[in-house]
């Protein structure tokens, strides 16, 4: 295995614990606005996608008004329940702590807001581990694409080939392959690694694997 000196991770499903939150956000908004049922199955699917792209999954095209007023009434839902399904994953804070001990150089890469995902780190107590934050507002395209991993190179003054992308969809290691790097995929996503688009170089199911990588 080579010795990685950047690590780039997603947010939600990969560090953070965010998926029950998403999918009663989704199941409330597609209710309020649609009279639409939606599972959790239809939800898991599109995390890793930016809001407006999720919500188009269920909405179809919004013009930037509609947009507005409903992403308006869903992250105020999200911000009045987040505390109820919010976590970080086991053993993410120990690996964090080790990468950081060893030197390494970490951020983030995600399609969650900057807002949101300064206060879910804050309160995981997560924040603190990261140089970097890559986020729909730093690039004009979006996972799969990889302007966001290459904004994040860019952003740490990484070499390509020191660095390890660790996600948890197939939007998150298709970034990774498109920008020419490696790439881990972590068991606890609720995504079937056999369904990715392209095979990841590893598999973890320990955080604190990356530390020995």
């Amino acid at each position: 295995m080579k010795n990685y000196d950047f690590f780039l991770f997603d947010a939600d499903g990969t560090i953070i614990d965010t998926m029950e939150l998403i999918y009663r956000c989704f199941a409330y908004t597609c209710k309020k606005f649609a009279n639409k049922n939606v599972s959790r199955s239809e939800v898991q699917k599109n995390v890793g996608l930016t809001l407006r792209d999720q919500m188009e999954c269920y909405f179809g095209p919004m013009s930037p008004e509609y947009f507005e007023a409903v992403q308006k009434e869903h992250m105020a839902f999200q911000l009045a329940h987040y505390l109820e399904h919010l976590a970080a994953f086991p053993t993410v804070a120990e690996g964090l702590a080790d990468l950081c001990a060893a030197g390494k150089h970490n951020a983030i890469v995600t399609s969650r807001k900057l807002n949101t995902l300064d206060l879910y780190l804050k309160k995981t107590g997560l924040y603190g581990f990261f140089e970097v934050f890559v986020t729909p507002e730093t690039t004009q395209k979006h996972k799969p694409d990889p302007e966001p991993a290459l904004a994040a190179l860019s952003l740490l003054n990484a070499n390509k080939n020191k660095t390890l992308f660790v996600g948890d969809s197939d939007f998150d290691i298709l970034c990774a392959s498109r920008a020419g790097l490696d790439s881990a995929f972590v068991v606890w996503s609720v995504n079937d690694p056999k369904e990715l688009t392209v095979a990841p170089t590893y598999i973890i199911d320990d955080f604190r694997q990356l530390s020995k990588l």
